[in-house]
């Protein structure tokens, strides 16, 4: 796949099964989002297939995208709209949806200039999931937010991929978030775009611990692929003796 004459992906293959999380890692410009376009169908593919058969599909981008004429409600409730669901049945669907995921019944009368930034995600959250896709494709959604909330959302969407068994594809710079979340970890280089390993995370994604997940980040951190690929030096070996912290050391900070 090119822009112009600048190749932007080449030898690209792989598979997502249902029920499966696959995330896409690599630094800016390797074409991860590019990828996931052409997943989506939102750019025509120059070479090669993209052969989805998946019968719907989600897409939850980095930002929120909410329509600030609507509501919360509405703008969950907005693809359901669009399938022909009726007034009513839409707007249960989507309260029902919006309270498992933390909203509260007064947040969803409102509009999004009136709701936090990590309550627009889960608005935007729950607009993708209310449609029960059978492929929800991530566009690091979660990369705005803070460690907390960014913790709760995980959490909530692990909840709903379980329960759902939708195939989920996502694209992160956040090596951490692709533990915490796939079955698998695409590792992506640029110049052009492609795809040089495949790391199979055997743990179920919801029995890993904080533990596990830096354990095994770390891990991955110093393969030779990962590190080529984000541009870091080769791996040091880690030091048989740490130095001491000098008597006296510190630091202070006074604001007055």
């Amino acid at each position: 796949h090119a822009f112009g004459r600048d190749e932007v992906l080449a030898g690209i293959d792989f598979r997502l099964r249902a029920g499966e999380v696959v995330a896409l890692v690599g630094p800016s410009g390797c074409g991860k989002t590019t990828l996931l376009h052409l997943a989506a169908g939102l750019l025509t593919v120059q070479a090669g297939e993209v052969s989805n058969s998946f019968s719907s599909t989600a897409f939850m981008f980095q930002q929120p995208r909410l329509l600030p004429w609507k509501t919360a409600l509405d703008n969950i409730a907005l693809g359901l709209k669009a399938a022909g669901v009726g007034r009513d049945e839409r707007h249960f669907r989507a309260r029902e949806l919006a309270l498992r995921l933390g909203l509260a019944h007064r947040d969803l009368d409102k509009f999004p200039h009136q709701l936090s930034g990590g309550m627009q995600s889960r608005v935007a959250l729950a607009r993708a999931l209310v449609l029960a896709p059978e492929l929800l494709l991530l566009d690091e959604p979660f990369s705005a937010l803070d460690v907390g909330l960014k913790e709760e959302l995980y959490r909530l969407l692990l909840a709903q991929q379980a329960e759902q068994g939708m195939g989920v594809l996502m694209i992160t710079h956040d090596l951490m978030e692709a533990v915490r979340l796939s079955d698998a970890i695409l590792v992506m280089a640029p110049t052009p775009g492609r795809i040089v390993c495949r790391f199979e995370l055997g743990q179920p994604a919801a029995s890993r611990d904080d533990a596990w997940v830096y354990h095994h980040t770390a891990e991955l951190l110093q393969t030779a692929a990962v590190r080529d690929s984000f541009g870091l030096p080769p791996a040091v070996p880690a030091l048989a003796e740490v130095p001491a912290v000098r008597p006296g050391a510190g630091l202070r900070l006074v604001v007055p």
